[in-house]
């Protein structure tokens, strides 16, 4: 008999969490789920569960807001933009949730190197010094909006609500690599995630610090945002070489999304905001 370390994830086992594993309490777990539902919302239906939700929404404020700026040089920065008719605050909560992000990705590469180590490496899939290198860029791509951050005046380690946002979102994606019962497979799934928000962010913070001037960040961020995209390519090959390779078929080349355009001189002429 196979132990738990010995069986795969996509074998047959004792799973009963479908309905159809039990027809006759199928009754019961429906009336439980409505048992459950909180009464001010009366019904189960969309349009109740909507109003509720939109209600709610009404009555609270926002998840956070901007820190005052921690010197008298950011505070200065910060006037000056405004009287240009440019939100710096906007500008530094970007950067914030990004670094929030690259936090995050340095700790789930962590994660993922420990799959590594714990796992069988497979064809087609990373080598340690592979994910080793990821991770040393996302660790860097922090260090470097930490930079920006200070250079405008702002505080690195505050918790604003961009990086709230960004904290909570990847939470989830964390509680899958960080779990042992996870494969390296099913980490690499979550990394996925990861590599694809963290690509389309930073081709927004590079389209939004050229808008407001700032050319020589636009061009650091126009780096990073290259290696993101080497970051997915190689994660999203990784995956699906592994996905293959589980099923017993044949291994292609990963398909890959032809790069898109930047764009980045279409949109370096000054917006109204």
């Amino acid at each position: 008999m196979k132990t738990n370390t010995e069986t795969a994830p996509t074998e047959m086992g004792p799973n009963r969490t479908g309905i159809k594993a039990s027809p006759i309490d199928s009754k019961k777990t429906i009336e439980g789920a409505k048992a459950g539902i909180a009464p001010e919302l009366i019904s189960t239906e969309p349009t109740a569960i909507h109003n509720y939700r939109v209600s709610a929404s009404t009555e609270v404020g926002p998840v956070g807001t901007m820190p005052p700026p921690g010197t008298l040089k950011g505070a200065a920065k910060t006037a000056l933009k405004a009287l240009q008719g440019e939100s710096a605050n906007v500008f530094l909560d970007q950067l914030a949730a990004r670094l929030a992000f690259e936090r995050s990705g340095t700790r789930l590469y962590d994660a993922v190197l420990a799959k590594f180590d714990a796992g069988e490496p497979h064809e087609g899939g990373p080598t340690r010094a592979q994910l080793e290198h990821i991770r040393g860029e996302e660790m860097a791509h922090a260090a470097l909006l930490t930079e920006c951050m200070e250079e405008l005046g702002g505080d690195p380690t505050a918790m604003t609500p961009g990086a709230d946002i960004q904290a909570v979102a990847t939470s989830g994606i964390l509680q899958v690599a960080t779990d042992p019962r996870t494969t390296l497979s099913q980490a690499m799934n979550a990394l996925l995630i990861a590599e694809l928000a963290d690509n389309d962010s930073w081709l927004v913070l590079v389209d939004l610090a050229e808008r407001m001037g700032q050319t020589e960040m636009a061009e650091r961020f126009q780096r990073a945002l290259e290696q993101e995209d080497d970051h997915l390519t190689k994660v999203r090959a990784w995956l699906t070489s592994s996905i293959m390779g589980q099923a017993g078929v044949e291994r292609t080349e990963a398909v890959n999304p032809p790069p898109r355009e930047r764009n980045r001189n279409s949109g370096a002429a000054k917006t109204s905001h």
